[in-house]
């Protein structure tokens, strides 16, 4: 994971720590540890990072340079 893409996006997408708990349900004190790299997203827990700040899975794990998500399966639109 980059966690400095991490923290990077949480900020341009105007988040702070508290609101990321409250969008992700990932303890704050969690999340920060997790920015700073002491310690790592469980696969939901990304799931739900990347929907929380609209971007990929694959952009947070600094695979793609591309910030947009993929489109949503129909299955995930449901659960909005």
């Amino acid at each position: 994971m980059n966690m400095t893409r991490l923290k990077a996006l949480r900020k341009e997408r105007g988040f702070t720590q508290i609101q990321m708990q409250f969008l992700t349900g990932i303890d704050q004190s969690d999340y920060s540890k997790i920015e700073s790299g002491k310690r790592y997203f469980t696969f939901e827990q990304c799931k739900r990072v990347a929907a929380a700040l609209n971007t990929s899975m694959d952009y947070l794990a600094g695979l793609t340079d591309v910030k947009e998500p993929y489109p949503r399966s129909m299955q995930e639109k449901q659960k909005d």
